[in-house]
């Protein structure tokens, strides 16, 4: 093994936020892409080296021959893409980190818990925004006390998009959040998306409505507190009447992994336009409630949420080629704590506890 961490899919926009954190932190990053004029490009804006693979399965093999420190999964869907991807750092010895936001995605390298701590490499699932930003909450609010009862994390990001498509990764996590679920007496049920819609005022004044959205972070959110309730909200959530009523329709047509498979190819091609970001700042929230009344709510503050996407598998990898971590599966801030949030340059803002 040596201290390269390579970038899978090096060529999109998180790939490249990555590639850039890592330069900046002094480390060694490796591009790795489909496309050679692509690579190149990116290469020279961020730094680091390249390496052609035409295949996920050409990935892998090139992984257990030259057994990268660390390998950084861009490349959705995860629930396809990490099983091979794991494979090859487990024969290699590498650590793995991957960006996924859906439950079965995060569920599926949780899974792989034992096996990694057997094989003593690292596997760090759910290292982008949404699940760092709003676990990183929770497990500041829960520090040193007994399992909490209920916990409300809301999503909000603000981010800026380039123009061009939107690739497998994002369309793979947002029609992995069309199932709706929520934690309830600590397993998995049944909730409708949208619901739960909620009126925050944000920390800067500003206001912006979240609704019930089932993405990585109901899990993460979960492990973090020992709660028996839990719902996760964002500000990207449909919560309209009419949305709410078309997606259980939608949600029930994605369980076939055929049609959800072929959907996501189809979604990714679709060109996006460039937008400015909607707001200054990104923000994570959670409010935790105990079974003795006390509640504590938590904000974290972090600028545009794609460039703290590329932060945090930076600052994970980092941390791992440093010998920090420990063999097993976890999610980022159950790995490295509540600091790691700040790491990367997010701010906590906490209210005063109250009781209800």
């Amino acid at each position: 093994m040596n201290a390269q961490t390579w970038v899978l899919g090096g060529t999109g926009r998180s790939g490249r936020a990555i590639a850039a954190e890592l330069t900046r932190r002094g480390l060694s990053a490796v591009l790795v892409g489909r496309d050679t004029d692509r690579l190149r490009a990116a290469a020279q804006r961020t730094g680091g080296e390249t390496l052609l693979a035409p295949s996920l399965d050409v990935a892998a093999a090139e992984i257990r021959r030259r057994r990268p420190g660390v390998v950084v999964n861009t490349v959705g869907p995860f629930t396809t893409t990490a099983p091979a991807v794991i494979d090859a750092c487990r024969a290699a010895g590498s650590h793995y980190i991957d960006l996924a936001n859906d439950v079965e995605a995060l569920s599926a390298v949780s899974e792989r818990h034992d096996a990694a701590a057997e094989a003593g490499h690292t596997l760090v699932t759910g290292a982008g925004f949404g699940v760092t930003a709003t676990e990183s909450v929770v497990v500041k609010l829960c520090a040193g006390l007994p399992p909490a009862l209920r916990v409300r994390t809301d999503m909000v990001p603000s981010i800026s998009m380039e123009e061009g498509t939107a690739g497998e990764a994002l369309i793979g996590t947002l029609l992995g959040g069309l199932r709706g679920r929520r934690i309830t007496d600590g397993r998995l049920a049944p909730a409708r998306i949208g619901a739960d819609a909620q009126r925050l005022t944000l920390p800067d004044g500003s206001e912006v409505t979240t609704a019930g959205m089932p993405l990585g972070e109901l899990l993460a959110a979960q492990r973090a507190s020992g709660a028996r309730f839990v719902l996760s909200a964002s500000s990207e959530a449909p919560s309209s009447p009419l949305m709410r009523a078309v997606i259980p329709a939608v949600s029930t047509l994605m369980r076939s992994e055929r049609l959800r498979s072929f959907t996501t190819r189809r979604l990714a091609r679709v060109r996006v336009e460039a937008r400015e970001r909607p707001r200054e700042h990104s923000w994570g929230h959670a409010v935790v409630t105990w079974a003795d009344g006390e509640i504590r709510e938590g904000w974290l503050r972090v600028g545009d949420a794609q460039r703290y996407t590329g932060a945090v598998p930076a600052e994970v990898a980092r941390r791992l080629l440093a010998g920090e971590g420990r063999p097993g599966a976890y999610t980022p801030a159950a790995l490295f704590g509540a600091t790691l949030a700040e790491a990367c340059g997010g701010e906590y803002l906490l209210t005063r506890p109250g009781r209800r």
